[in-house]
């Protein structure tokens, strides 16, 4: 196996996955190596890539290769090569790996966490970049650490990892790292919220000794790891509340909700470490703009607030924003999450009706009944459709109405990913004239 300080030439390297992670791997590594691709789609690898680069599943097993490279979505339990992968796991590495050995003398900041880790991550770039560091964007917000390979030592890289990159990872450290917040998710390919965990923290157990990693203060899972573990780095400890000494200087309606809130404490204290500006920080943290389909307000008035929240996948990504509105109309479906919970206290339940679609909507009902008042419907333009009829009944309630389209679930029974789930709702509040219809009455 490579030791470190070695680079990637000449070695035969199987590339497993050929998605936005196999692609940049692929370009990256084919000028000095001897490569095959293998994707258990086949049709999503080019004819010409697949030509002289693909091998089928019975001729890679007859193969000795020196790595694997194996995109995070690939899951070697349920793959095509889950035998061959099972009898080559040491050979396994990620793309991050390989881009440690070619940033090694790079400061590198790697942002995971259930929830809001790549609106954290932004925000970081852009409060770096606010005070005139050398700074990039990568990872799992879309733009692939090989990619973006560096050409000076002095290049900081914000990086967005997710639990399945840094399970399959090797060698990868960094300098920062932060854990935002942990709750279940991914359990359909963990198996269970600790095997979760362990993935998360395993980027503390290979990090750099004399870096920094933050966490959650009142994080029980990633407490417990840490009491077991002798060599870490410097843990710190975010406090929720430590916001409230430059809560007053923050002008972001971006930041009303409870979740940017805490992902904010994070990235405060992470600048504290750096030495950043202050004033330059909060600047950055004021013309703050977010990510499209989180957390998204794309109207906003004294009558109504509609909020884009396509990216929730679970109950967990959902919950603050629900702790952050009154008057809520809630809609919900898609692709549920195993063994996922609805914990949300009791407080809360008067101010939400949740309106439920899809064809797996019997599982929502039966997880929110009793607790929440419930409509259910076909599909998602029913369900606004009915959300604009009820506003407009409610006219003895003069109060502010908030629409969160916040799915809490995957979007692959209906649509490709979140991003296509969330143009179609814009689509939907333009074509059904929402608030053309709420205003006027």
């Amino acid at each position: 196996m490579l030791e470190i300080g070695e680079t990637f030439k000449n070695k035969k390297i199987l590339i497993y996955g050929f998605g936005k992670t196999g692609k940049s791997s692929f370009n990256f590594l084919k000028r000095n190596n001897k490569i095959v691709i293998y994707d258990d789609n086949h049709k999503v690898i080019p004819k010409k890539i697949k030509k002289f680069y693909f091998q089928k599943n019975s001729n890679i097993k007859k193969l000795n290769f020196e790595y694997i490279v194996l995109s995070p979505g690939i899951n070697v339990k349920k793959c095509n090569l889950k035998y061959f992968l099972n009898k080559n796991k040491n050979k396994i590495i990620t793309d991050l790996d390989i881009f440690y050995f070619y940033a090694k003398n790079n400061k590198k900041i790697t942002v995971t966490g259930t929830n809001g880790k790549s609106t954290a991550s932004k925000l970081l770039y852009e409060i770096l970049k606010k005070n005139k560091k050398n700074v990039k964007l990568i990872g799992n917000i879309g733009r692939p650490v090989l990619s973006q390979i560096p050409k000076n030592s002095k290049t900081i890289f914000v990086v967005e990892a997710s639990s399945y990159q840094i399970e399959y990872s090797k060698y990868y450290k960094t300098d920062i790292s932060a854990i935002l917040n942990i709750s279940p998710d991914h359990l359909e390919r963990h198996g269970n919220i600790n095997n979760y965990v362990k993935a998360k923290f395993k980027l503390l157990k290979n990090q750099k000794k004399n870096g920094y990693a933050f966490i959650n203060r009142k994080n029980k899972y990633l407490n417990q790891l840490i009491k077991r573990e002798k060599t870490l780095p410097k843990i710190i400890r975010v406090d929720y509340k430590s916001i409230n000494k430059i809560n007053r200087f923050i002008k972001n309606s971006y930041f009303n909700n409870e979740n940017n809130m805490q992902n904010l404490c994070f990235i405060i204290e992470i600048s504290k470490k750096l030495n950043l500006n202050k004033k330059k920080i909060l600047k950055a943290v004021n013309s703050f703009k977010g990510l499209k389909f989180r957390q998204e307000t794309i109207y906003e008035s004294k009558k109504l607030i509609i909020v884009n929240d396509s990216k929730s996948t679970s109950f967990s990504s959902s919950i603050n924003l629900l702790k952050s509105y009154q008057n809520i109309f809630w809609l919900v479906g898609g692709l549920y999450k195993k063994d996922d919970k609805f914990n949300l206290q009791k407080q809360y339940f008067k101010n939400i009706k949740v309106y439920i679609f899809g064809k797996h909507k019997n599982y929502f009902i039966k997880k929110l009944k009793n607790k929440l008042k419930i409509k259910a419907y076909i599909n998602i333009k029913n369900a606004l459709n009915d959300v604009v009829n009820d506003i407009n009944k409610d006219k003895e309630n003069k109060d502010r109405k908030n629409i969160l389209f916040s799915p809490a679930s995957a979007s692959f029974d209906s649509f490709n990913n979140f991003e296509e789930r969330g143009k179609y709702f814009n689509y939907l509040v333009s074509k059904l004239k929402v608030i053309k219809r709420i205003n006027a009455n």
